[in-house]
């Protein structure tokens, strides 16, 4: 079984934050989507993705660090089972049913305060029983609805379909946890982690919490400006440009962007290009009769 951290590529002195930080490049090196023709990447984007399920659970950390869990979060059992009637429980959070006491364990065996059993030799406490494993699950979500937070459906193991609330702040790599959504166990259900993967748009591109797009106009309308139509993750808008304006400016257009974690939206940067056809005998005719003189590149020394 791989080790959490190695599968990160962080030591075991990492922080919360480096953890994540090397699982959300991980997420997007690995991601499905980015690897249509390499099936081994969607096991590696499994296997990193449990990964950081593990250590970004501070009492999951804790017992693989102290070597009571394995890298799939089972029970590590150095004692084997049986043994004469000991204290079991299984892990906190949905691990698999089974996995030793081991606090009551060393306890008993180094005269701690635990109490041992009679003539049986097992220890005394009685373990509560032990929740089922979670699930892991991924979820593709629509740029636009990731944009704006449209609510996504999702289809759990047992065909049960829930809507989810996207929360503020959404990216690839996010992850969501539905408490008792996973598989049924003694001590109740464990949860659902589901994976936010936030699709490529065809021509949106995200910058934070800003949308950016270019937005082709026709040489008459950089000429004399006016209202344009202009896609946004919201719909078509009408955007002003005025006359005279050059490829390579930015509009912009507040509030067309991604919700923030402080519930603020970004904007959307439109930048202009200028599409000028290439063989047009009215616009030859044009530049034929004139001509523009200024020193447009003397900034650059020319």
């Amino acid at each position: 079984m791989a080790d959490p951290y190695s599968l990160l590529g962080v030591t075991r002195s990492a922080t919360e934050a480096e953890i994540k930080s090397a699982y959300r490049k991980l997420a997007k090196e690995l991601h499905p989507d980015k690897n249509k023709d390499n099936p081994k990447a969607a096991d590696k984007f499994s296997a990193v993705t449990n990964a950081y399920d593990l250590l970004s659970d501070k009492d999951k950390r804790a017992r693989f660090d102290r070597g009571e869990i394995d890298g799939d979060g089972n029970p590590a059992a150095p004692f084997g089972y049986g043994g004469g009637g000991g204290g079991f429980r299984g892990q906190p959070g949905g691990g698999q049913p089974g996995g030793a006491d081991f606090g009551d364990i060393f306890e008993g065996l180094f005269g701690g305060a635990g109490r041992r059993a009679g003539a049986g030799g097992g220890f005394g406490r009685q373990a509560p029983p032990s929740k089922g494993a979670n699930v892991a699950y991924r979820l593709a979500v629509q740029f636009t609805d990731a944009a704006t937070l449209a609510p996504q459906r999702i289809t759990l193991q047992d065909g049960k379909t829930i809507d989810l609330k996207l929360p503020a702040g959404v990216e690839s790599g996010t992850q969501m946890r539905l408490s008792g959504k996973g598989q049924a166990g003694p001590g109740g259900a464990g949860d659902a982690i589901v994976t936010i993967e936030v699709k490529p748009h065809p021509f949106f591109t995200r910058d934070g919490d800003n949308v950016l797009l270019d937005l082709p106009i026709t040489l008459d309308e950089a000429v004399k400006g006016g209202k344009v139509k202009v896609p946004t993750v919201d719909g078509p808008v009408m955007l002003g440009v005025t006359a005279g304006t050059s490829s390579g400016k930015t509009l912009r257009l507040r509030g067309k962007g991604f919700t923030g974690k402080d519930g603020q939206r970004g904007d959307q940067l439109v930048t202009i290009q200028i599409d000028v056809p290439a063989d047009d005998p009215a616009i030859k005719a044009l530049v034929e009769s004139w001509q523009d003189e200024r020193p447009v590149r003397a900034h650059l020394g020319v």
